[in-house]
């Protein structure tokens, strides 16, 4: 097992690339603390409509041991009791993902101003104050790892003045953050996801969704479990000189040029 009694904290861990997440962690031999707003997890119209058990439920089927705290994650104190409920429960903390997001269509004039907000405080800031409450256990470890989940929307425009700039962001406190923690032998990488089959993709048309299926070179869209094991890539002993990276895993999205 490449995470054999490592310790994962995965924030938006209840649906979704979270939760496949957790699943890949968990079978490759980590506990892991499901970090999210509710514990249910989210069921979509065109993906993930019978997904129903808790993340910790099936993280715990594969002989791991799950904890759920109920986090938001855009708000300091609640990012600070949930970091210190996982190490007092698990004695240690060794992986850190940030992967909680949300994302609301529209254009600099459609999106309120709360909107904005909310989407920079969930998509940026709450990587930031994981990162910053997460820190002194991680640099405790023999294998302290952070790793973002940002988007192939962090490299253009095209969906709207709050996400890809929050993306963008994240990319760049990646780049940051790895040169802080170097010295710690704390890795810091992000994952830029493209299409993702979760119910996150609820807000586009049959015709939209069909749209980026004929635009993405691999035959197919990528699922949870794809993010998954780019995850436990980095968070393994096979990523340990790899910092300050951004890895694109999108189906070859990004790779035409037009």
């Amino acid at each position: 097992m490449l995470l054999e009694d490592r310790v994962a904290i995965v924030t938006g861990g209840s649906s979704g690339v979270g939760r496949g997440i957790c699943l890949e962690f968990a079978r490759e031999g980590a506990d892991v603390v499901v970090a999210d707003i509710q514990e249910e997890p989210k069921r979509g119209i065109y993906h993930e409509q019978d997904t129903t058990t808790p993340t910790v439920e099936e993280v715990e089927k594969l002989g791991r041991k799950g904890l759920f705290v109920q986090t938001d994650v855009g708000d300091e104190n609640s990012v600070r009791e949930m970091i210190g409920k996982a190490v007092e429960t698990f004695g240690r903390l060794d992986i850190v993902v940030n992967n909680a997001g949300v994302y609301t269509p529209g254009d600099s004039q459609e999106l309120s101003v709360a909107d904005w907000e909310r989407i920079v405080n969930v998509d940026l800031k709450s990587a930031f104050l994981t990162t910053k409450f997460a820190l002194p256990h991680l640099k405790k470890s023999p294998a302290g790892r952070i790793i973002h989940i940002a988007s192939v929307h962090a490299y253009g425009g095209g969906g709207g003045p709050a996400y890809p700039a929050a993306k963008a962001g994240l990319v760049n406190l990646t780049r940051d953050t790895a040169v802080e923690v170097a010295s710690d032998r704390i890795t810091v990488n992000a994952i830029c996801p493209g299409y993702i089959e979760t119910a996150i993709q609820d807000y586009l048309t049959e015709e939209q969704i069909e749209s980026v299926r004929e635009r993405t070179p691999l035959p197919r869209f990528g699922k949870p479990r794809d993010i998954g094991r780019a995850c436990v890539f980095f968070a393994s002993d096979d990523g340990e000189w790899i910092t300050g990276t951004d890895l694109p895993v999108d189906g070859g999205w990004m790779a035409p040029l037009f």
